[in-house]
């Protein structure tokens, strides 16, 4: 990267980045990491809650992604001792300094939505009888 003029770059636990975006997305980059930890940024979820809240990750796939931002130091996880044991995660102080960066990306992907195509509701759809399910 050059800065006023004068080449850099990043030297971080063993790997060579010559921009800092470079940095940032092999962090947060990919189709989930960003996604799981929007869904943490107003406190403490199981990984029910998480599944939930993205069904259209895989549970295997939303395990690897918690293990990562785990290791990376950006979620926490508290194990309650209970039979069977509860876990939540949470984020960390590191992964807290990664909301205004997810909120303007946030803010980018509405603005897109509503420019060339239009946000809906998404509402349950009831049958006669059964009970709706909302996600």
């Amino acid at each position: 990267m050059i800065i006023e003029g004068k080449e850099y770059e990043i030297r971080l636990k063993g790997q060579t980045y010559h921009c800092a975006l470079d940095v940032t997305m092999h962090f947060i980059g990919g189709k989930w990491k960003t996604v799981v930890l929007w869904y943490m940024r107003n406190g403490r979820k199981r990984f029910s809650e998480l599944k939930r809240h993205i069904p259209d990750i895989t549970e295997k796939m939303l395990s690897l992604q918690l293990k990562q931002l785990e290791a990376d130091g950006f979620v926490g996880k508290t194990i309650y001792p209970e039979v069977p044991p509860r876990v939540e995660y949470f984020l960390t102080d590191a992964g807290k300094t990664l909301l205004p960066v997810l909120e303007v990306l946030a803010r980018w992907g509405r603005e897109k939505g509503n420019a060339e195509g239009e946000t809906v509701e998404k509402k349950a759809l009831a049958k006669a009888g059964k009970k709706a399910v909302a996600r």
